[in-house]
């Protein structure tokens, strides 16, 4: 639970629609997070075709159907996702919604504008930066705004992006996503042999090219260095092949999607995390990094970009390493660093797990989010 009790009743009483694009996947940690730790009884409504526990909540005709799968905009479409939405609401006697990103947020509005319901918007990475999503959603994003009664933004790169996109500076709180502190910990830097971790999906914007030409830079000089690379995605076999390119790949380890607890042992057995993130060339960038966030409470050094919401996380020099976005080479001298020193990664792990622990824990930022909420329904 979270920095407030709260009793069955109290949950019983404050009903929450959680409204997302889709069930939430297995590494959108969060938004699970939202469902089952906020202090009140939160319904997860999800699809484009609003549905609840899997079943949607309007029974349309079958040639609305396939205009809802069709088409992604129109007037039509806007009123069937809207007496949907509606429903819900009056059904479940929602007192406010979280709509989880951008879009959902202008799929929900004006379900929340008719029954006078408070909107939460939460803006995550792609939402305010992909390019086709804003031309698709950014000319209903003033609007969004104008109504919402909050909106949350996970670093203070996103903060100024929305404000600048027309977002009221007093409603745009910053509330990076948090990390459960006791379950990322007991990673021993000084201990470990030089072996660098990654966690994250195989996408442009995560940099996973990148990480792994600086790695073949650092192996080059420190033959026993090792990379294990945890995540799976579009990029992952075009990754396979650099390693062998590279002649890196006896040194390289791809682990694909793993479970937390997989994801905790590998920190907890590493030297330095490493993570090249940058801005793809569709606009796509990062929020805040939850797998950054996961290593700084492990207690490992970190090796990353100045880049999204990176920089509100690591203090450079003091928990970990930035470089620009696409300096390899940069980014290669640093891990060389800590891989000859493992008293300096000793050292800057002990000040990131102490740091995350201060400023990005779970129970902050669901605290954070939840006293937003409130706010709204008062």
């Amino acid at each position: 639970m979270i920095g407030v009790t709260a009793t069955a009743d109290d949950r019983a009483g404050a009903r929450i629609c959680l409204v997302t694009p889709y069930p939430p996947s297995p590494s959108e940690t969060f938004i699970t997070s939202h469902v089952t730790d906020l202090p009140a009884s939160v319904l997860l409504v999800h699809g484009w075709r609003p549905s609840v526990d899997g079943r949607a909540v309007l029974s349309l005709p079958k040639r609305l159907v396939y205009r809802t799968w069709r088409t992604v905009s129109g007037a039509g479409l806007e009123q069937e996702m809207t007496a949907a939405y509606c429903k819900v609401l009056r059904r479940h006697r929602a007192k406010a919604v979280l709509a989880e990103y951008g879009p959902t947020g202008v799929r929900v509005m004006g379900a929340c504008r008719r029954l006078n319901v408070p909107l939460i918007v939460h803006f995550h990475g792609f939402d305010a930066s992909l390019r086709t999503i804003l031309d698709e959603f950014g000319g209903r994003y003033p609007a969004m705004f104008a109504q919402a009664a909050g909106i949350i933004a996970v670093s203070q790169a996103m903060r100024h992006k929305l404000i600048a996109m027309g977002a009221p500076p007093g409603k745009v709180e910053y509330n990076p996503c948090g990390v459960d502190c006791g379950q990322f910990a007991g990673a021993s830097p000084a201990g470990a042999a030089p072996i660098f971790v990654s966690v994250g999906r195989f996408v442009d914007k995560k940099g996973p090219q990148l990480t792994l030409a600086a790695f073949a830079d650092v192996h080059r000089v420190e033959p026993d260095a090792r990379l294990r690379m945890i995540g799976d995605g579009p990029r992952l076999d075009e990754c396979r092949a650099l390693a062998v390119r590279l002649g890196v790949d006896p040194a390289v380890t791809f682990l694909g999607h793993q479970p937390p607890s997989i994801v905790q042992q590998e920190m907890r057995s590493a030297r330095c995390f490493v993570q090249h993130s940058i801005e793809a060339a569709t606009g796509d960038c990062e929020g805040t990094p939850v797998g950054i966030l996961e290593a700084g409470a492990s207690g490992l050094p970190v090796v990353s970009t100045r880049h999204g919401g990176i920089p509100d996380v690591i203090v450079e020099g003091e928990t970990g390493f930035l470089v620009d976005e696409r300096d390899v080479a940069g980014m290669a001298t640093r891990m060389l660093e800590l891989a000859r020193s493992p008293e300096l990664a000793a050292r800057m792990g002990e000040r990131a797990s102490a740091r995350i622990a201060t400023h990005f824990s779970k129970a902050g930022s669901l605290a954070r989010l939840w006293s937003t909420i409130e706010r709204a329904i008062r």
